[in-house]
């Protein structure tokens, strides 16, 4: 039940980033539930596929579609009140990368996954959503930019597969994989903490024939 409330939990905040993006790119309702729900979903059913957990939860279980279709009508019709919130989409999109973080990681290891590639499939599921309301709405995914995203779900992916190789308790685990994740994100949004970005010191020209 814990672990089915965070999934849940995730896949609604994850919904409402992509409610608002639709918002702000000026989408119908229709277009506004869609990128909800693959906002809410794709880093799940990536997951899931995967690992073998077929036919994927999202598909099976009705309340991934009633957690991303509500998001999706709160986002379109309640848009003025989170818009006033700062970023609404990037602490949403936080909210949703360290949650996913913690389910990602322990469903990977439940289905018998090393630690190693339990904290892979972890940060695929925390990138996977914002990488699908990204492309839908036209944007270079932020996981290939230079903010800590990718490296943020890693680091709490990672801490998660840590404590559980080290047999730490599983509810003290989680809460510092997701804290470490919500931190890196939130120092990224709000302190411009970054990657290094290449820097070419030749200048390219077109080629021509």
């Amino acid at each position: 039940m814990f672990f089915d409330a965070m999934d849940l939990a995730a896949t609604f905040v994850f919904a409402i980033s992509g409610a608002t993006r639709g918002v702000r790119k000026q989408l119908d309702l229709f277009g506004v539930l869609v990128v909800a729900w693959l906002a809410g979903v794709a880093g799940g059913l990536a997951r899931d596929l995967l690992i073998g957990a077929v036919p994927p939860a999202a598909i099976v279980d009705w309340r991934y579609l009633a957690a991303t279709a509500a998001a999706g009508l709160l986002g379109f019709f309640a848009s003025d009140i989170i818009e006033r919130l700062r970023t609404p989409v990037l602490l949403f999109d936080a909210a949703g990368l360290c949650l996913f973080a913690v389910t990602g990681t322990e469903k990977a290891l439940l289905y018998g996954l090393s630690p190693l590639m339990a904290a892979m499939l972890g940060t695929v599921t925390c990138i996977g959503g914002g990488v699908a309301r990204d492309l839908l709405t036209l944007q270079v995914p932020t996981v290939l930019r230079s903010e800590l995203y990718a490296v943020a779900a890693l680091a709490g992916a990672g801490t998660i597969s840590l404590g559980f190789w080290a047999g730490w308790p599983m509810l003290p685990t989680a809460v510092a994989g997701a804290g470490i994740c919500l931190f890196l994100r939130l120092m990224s949004i709000y302190r411009g903490w970054r990657l290094p970005v290449a820097v070419t010191r030749h200048k390219f020209y077109p080629e021509t024939d």
